[in-house]
């Protein structure tokens, strides 16, 4: 009797339009959607969960199930229908003017967390995890402050020397972090968190009874505010709050976006953050690259701090940061360090931060976007969760729609 051996079946084919669908479903894009739905749906249902309407029809729910489902459905549309309209648009609103005023709300709040997410994302793109928004951010609001207050100027020049000081003193301050490791290998980590407290209690003592304070504060750690020679202008009118702080937001996306693309520097830190042994072998001087790189990374964090002195027109305390420090690895996290993903990353916060409000006068707790923003964290840090959540394929290298693009834009040079 003789055996017969089946023969290996060939893999079948995959058709264009298959791997076209597997290059979309398994994108690091498609994934940041889903983590983001799944945010806001467990954020629906801590929403349901702690509405008192929904807990009382819970204890009759198996004779009218109804009631409960209804609930829970008002609870939900009423949470996120207000954050809509504390964020986007306010349809209620009298005038159109007034309609839209929560959308510039959005993008006022925005304005710093694009420019801290910027900052943030270009230590991820080296290879550094720079967790020391909080004292960049406040040494910038401390030079910043000091020159807004202190040194009277002509329009225009004021607000632009007050900027440069904001921004150098952060720099500086993100500089001897990197110095720190070039020089003795400290971990960036470790010396962040450190430098976080040393200028959040030197920057507060600062402002109760050294060169910051303010005379009609009394003993609270307070600035004076701004001489409205180097406020920001706003951008609407006065009707409304939005101002420059947006406009230099998007200065900071563009310029991120040509330094880490297009520059000789960008394309150096890039390769040190691939392989810092294969960077340093082919030449470049990697310790100084870390240098440079923290010194970047804070100047766009000082942008963010010195958007908080310049664009209110009242002093601030030591808690003028708002945790924008802390919010901007989630941004950066969130936008995949590029330019564009921070911008609508940002955006998505602002909105949060805008629409919180609204949301808290419809009843739901403030801490629920709070959780929101966390899930969102968890997801984009853990892309095998969101795949095997939603059967999602692997991403797919060099797909149809990647060769198309590239023979587009190489056909466009």
């Amino acid at each position: 009797m003789t055996e017969t051996t089946k023969a290996p079946a060939e893999p079948r084919e995959t058709g264009t339009l298959q791997l076209a669908l597997r290059e979309i479903f398994g994108a690091s894009f498609t994934r940041t959607v889903l983590a983001i739905v799944i945010g806001f749906v467990v954020g629906a249902v801590l929403i349901i969960i702690t509405n008192e309407e929904f807990l009382a029809s819970v204890g009759y729910f198996f004779q009218r199930p109804s009631d409960a489902l209804g609930a829970a459905w008002n609870a939900v549309y009423t949470g996120y229908s207000s954050l809509f309209t504390g964020s986007i648009f306010n349809s209620s609103a009298d005038t159109f003017g007034a309609a839209i005023r929560p959308f510039t709300e959005t993008l006022r709040f925005a304005a710093p967390l694009i420019l801290a997410g910027l900052g943030i994302a270009l230590s991820f793109k080296v290879g550094l995890f720079n967790i020391g928004g909080l004292g960049q951010m406040l040494v910038a609001i401390a030079g910043a402050s000091w020159v807004s207050f202190a040194v009277p100027m002509p329009t225009a020049l004021h607000m632009l020397v007050a900027m440069a000081v904001g921004v150098l003193a952060a720099m500086v301050w993100g500089g001897i972090v990197g110095l720190l490791k070039a020089a003795t290998g400290a971990h960036e980590v470790i010396v962040t968190i450190m430098m976080n407290y040393i200028a959040l209690y030197a920057v507060s003592y600062a402002m109760r009874a050294g060169f910051l304070h303010s005379p009609d504060a009394g003993t609270n750690p307070k600035t004076p505010p701004p001489l409205e020679t180097a406020q920001y202008p706003a951008l609407l009118g006065d009707s409304y709050r939005l101002h420059l702080g947006f406009i230099v937001a998007v200065l900071g996306v563009v310029l991120y976006w040509w330094l880490m693309e297009r520059s000789s520097l960008g394309f150096r830190l890039r390769a040190v953050g691939e392989n810092p042994s294969a960077a340093a072998t082919s030449g470049m001087k990697v310790s100084t690259l870390y240098i440079i790189t923290m010194a970047l990374s804070a100047m766009f964090v000082g942008f963010a701090g010195v958007n908080q002195v310049l664009g209110g027109s009242v002093g601030l305390t030591a808690s003028a940061d708002s945790g924008i420090g802390f919010d901007a690895i989630t941004v950066a996290l969130l936008g995949g360090g590029n330019a564009i993903g921070i911008f609508f990353a940002g955006l998505l916060f602002g909105a949060m931060k805008a629409g919180g409000p609204a949301m808290q006068i419809a009843g739901v707790s403030p801490e629920v976007l709070v959780v929101v923003q966390g899930v969102i964290v968890l997801f984009i840090a853990a892309p095998p969760l969101v795949r095997a959540i939603f059967r999602l394929p692997k991403s797919v290298e060099n797909g149809p729609i990647a060769q198309k693009f590239s023979r587009t834009k190489k056909g466009g040079e």
